[in-house]
């Protein structure tokens, strides 16, 4: 079964996805880039409100310096929020593979998801080294939010790899990028385990707007509800 996964960037709207049907709750702010980070006191405030309902995540901001003492310390930071899942983001650099081990210490106490990025070159190696350091999962979005969708950007055979290979190493697997309701047939068919959406959740399509009732319940209904949900998704 795939997930759905709703981008929120305020507790209104964290508890709105709640009651709306989300399985997966990723708190960040959409103004400030691919993964923008919210502040930490607000990340605090809706994990406590979502209170273990969903499982929540939450970004820690684009360091595309790709710098490994600036993500651990980053990393950290949003660790002491209590989120359930930390979101990193692997942009495309010579450092990526540093990174990522630097990491090890933090991923045998926390839940770490990579970030890589369709729009930009990406090693599939990068995900047996995740594996190796304690990641949770590695995912597939988009850097460069122009409108231009995952799958516009990949075929589903790639997309297919991507996500065989993390599961071969028992990593949760996501896709995401400006994915559209028409999107989601063909997704479901590569199994991934879960999909994110902010986009297509918004008034006019639009990342950096509210959420919408009407567009939310399109994505919703168009992702089989899983039964039953817990912190291991």
């Amino acid at each position: 079964m795939t997930a759905m996964l709703a981008s929120v960037r305020t507790l209104h709207e964290a508890l709105f996805a709640l009651e709306a049907g989300a399985d997966f709750i990723d708190l960040k702010e959409p103004s400030q880039g691919a993964l923008g980070a919210l502040d930490h006191a607000a990340v605090r405030v809706c994990v406590k409100a979502i209170g273990g309902r969903r499982p929540a995540s939450a970004t820690i901001g684009d360091i595309v310096s790709m710098d490994p003492r600036e993500m651990t310390a980053a990393a950290e930071r949003m660790a002491a929020t209590g989120v359930d899942y930390i979101k990193i983001g692997f942009f495309a650099h010579p450092r990526a593979f540093d990174c990522a081990r630097a990491l090890t210490g933090l991923a045998r106490k926390t839940r770490l998801v990579a970030v890589m990025f369709a729009d930009e070159t990406y090693d599939l190696a990068l995900v047996d080294t995740l594996a190796d350091a304690g990641f949770t999962g590695a995912m597939l979005d988009t850097a460069h939010k122009t409108g231009k969708p995952l799958r516009d950007w990949r075929t589903d055979g790639e997309l297919r790899e991507f996500v065989n290979r993390a599961r071969g190493h028992g990593l949760l697997s996501g896709l995401a990028g400006s994915l559209r309701k028409e999107d989601v047939p063909p997704l479901l068919k590569i199994e991934p385990d879960y999909l994110g959406f902010r986009g297509a959740l918004c008034s006019g399509s639009n990342r950096n707007q509210n959420l919408d009732a009407a567009a939310f319940a399109k994505i919703r209904n168009a992702i089989p509800a899983l039964e039953k949900i817990g912190l291991t998704i």
